[in-house]
């Protein structure tokens, strides 16, 4: 008798989950999943709580509909399979500011992440430089280049466009700047128009093309129940073994398979399995690829984290603009880099008793020092600017949190695609069945990593059926 194949899933955010989910639809029935988490909570950044009675998410927000290249994104496709689709809500509000000169600005219409398709509607924020977007004479992009997405903007556009636009947006995303995020992989569908176009709106205009959405389409979902209900209907559907509080700490490699080393190292336990899956942070994936494949280790372990913290205020009756929240350039001075009106964004979540709920997010790639104040400076600060921003003092919060996120946004410098496909290359020859996968290897966002969970189960999948041959 074949004895059933036994897999390590280590992390369980939502990429482990994803995959433990798609190891149970497509591997062989009697296949062993166990999901080992070192928190205490599955979900990673997604995390529905509670402030002043009701719900709110204290990390990721929402998810896109659409994925970029075309069709429904693998988290609407994962929320269907899981029976969640009928829980999926959009926004009510969708209209977003931009806060330039301290005024509050509509966000242009007809950008991709801030890069603009049509000039002249960005002019009134952000003006192009004079001679903007001449003719290149040429692709934009030669075939194999990254480039960050300032430095492309900048030499075609100007720098008031990334400056005023395309920066707080990127900002908003990846708490990085432009001039430091590659293209190649924060904006992959503009890189590829611009391989063949010869000027940046054109770029746009193509990226915008390859991908159309119906009009009126919503372009952001979330769940009624809030996002952690993904994570639970994941977790179940799995079918898998869900271990919580355990941390893995060494992983070698055995003729047979894999020998996973977990929990304290007065108490350790030693676990034998065929295949693993890696869903972790760039760091711990680093440290537990270290024995087995150290230059892999060393090319994951360099990526850079940013961190930040969401600062939620249950706010009594005040007096919001009818926005679903506004993003501010780095110039502007500020600690908050953006904000959202929950309340006014989403209409599932407004309250009888009249609360708004407001959120800023603060926290910037190489400027964290607002991360070093208290959590009680931190929440007064976020209202000081508040108020100022909307021109009147706002009520007293009457509940508030601080949800801080260290080490949570991965910065994916020039050439990050690349890196990663050449560590992918390296494992699948020497270690078929060690696969990476999350946000740290393939960008943000729930779609991204819910796919990446996915593919990288098809290829233990893959590297276990050609071991059994």
């Amino acid at each position: 008798m074949v004895r059933p194949w036994r897999v390590a899933i280590i992390g369980g955010g939502i990429t482990g989950l994803a995959a433990a989910v798609r190891l149970r639809d497509s591997a062989p029935e009697g296949t062993e999943v166990t999901v080992y988490e070192q928190s205490g909570r599955l979900g990673g950044k997604l995390f529905t709580g509670e402030l002043a009675g009701g719900p709110v998410e204290f990390g990721a927000e929402s998810f896109l509909m659409r994925d970029p290249a075309g069709g429904e994104s693998a988290a609407v496709t994962l929320a269907r399979r899981l029976g969640l689709a009928e829980e999926i809500v959009h926004p009510t509000v969708g209209q977003a500011a931009l806060l330039v000169d301290g005024t509050l600005h509509q966000v242009p219409g007809g950008t991709l992440v801030g890069v603009p398709g049509d000039l002249e509607k960005v002019a009134a924020v952000a003006p192009p430089a004079a001679d903007a977007d001449r003719d290149a004479g040429g692709p934009l992009l030669a075939d194999g280049e990254d480039t960050s997405v300032g430095e492309l903007v900048r030499k075609r556009l100007g720098d008031a466009v990334v400056d005023r636009l395309v920066d707080p947006m990127l900002g908003g995303v990846y708490a990085g700047r432009a001039d430091d995020l590659s293209l190649v992989t924060t904006m992959p569908a503009l890189a590829r128009a611009a391989r063949a176009e010869h000027t940046l709106v054109g770029a746009v205009r193509a990226a915008q093309a390859a991908a159309p959405r119906a009009p009126g389409a919503p372009v952001f979902g979330t769940l009624a129940g809030g996002l952690s209900t993904l994570v639970e209907a994941a977790a179940t559907a799995s079918g898998a073994t869900i271990r919580r509080g355990a941390a893995v700490r060494e992983l070698r490699r055995t003729p047979a398979g894999w020998r996973l080393t977990v929990g304290p190292t007065r108490d350790a336990e030693h676990v034998e399995v065929d295949a693993v899956l890696l869903a972790v942070p760039a760091r711990p994936a680093a440290r537990l690829l270290a024995a087995a494949a150290p230059e892999a280790a060393d090319t994951v372990g360099a990526l850079d984290y940013a961190s930040v913290a969401l600062i939620t205020l249950a706010l009594p009756g005040p007096a919001l603009p009818e926005l679903s929240g506004f993003l501010v350039p780095a110039g502007e001075g500020l600690t908050i880099k953006a904000s959202t009106f929950f309340t006014t964004k989403w209409g599932h979540l407004r309250r009888p008793d009249g609360l708004a709920l407001v959120r800023a997010s603060v926290g910037r790639c190489g400027d964290e020092t607002s991360l070093q104040l208290t959590d009680d400076d931190l929440a007064d600060a976020v209202h000081r600017e508040l108020s100022a921003v909307l021109g009147a003092p706002l009520p007293a919060p009457v509940a508030r949190h601080v949800q801080r996120w260290g080490g949570a946004l991965p910065q994916y410098t020039p050439g990050h695609t690349a890196r990663v496909a050449a560590v992918r290359a390296a494992l699948r020859a020497a270690h078929p069945t060690l696969a990476v996968a999350g946000a740290g290897y393939d960008g943000v966002g729930i779609p991204v990593c819910v796919r990446s969970g996915e593919t990288a189960a098809e290829e233990i999948i893959t590297a276990l059926e050609g071991s059994a041959a």
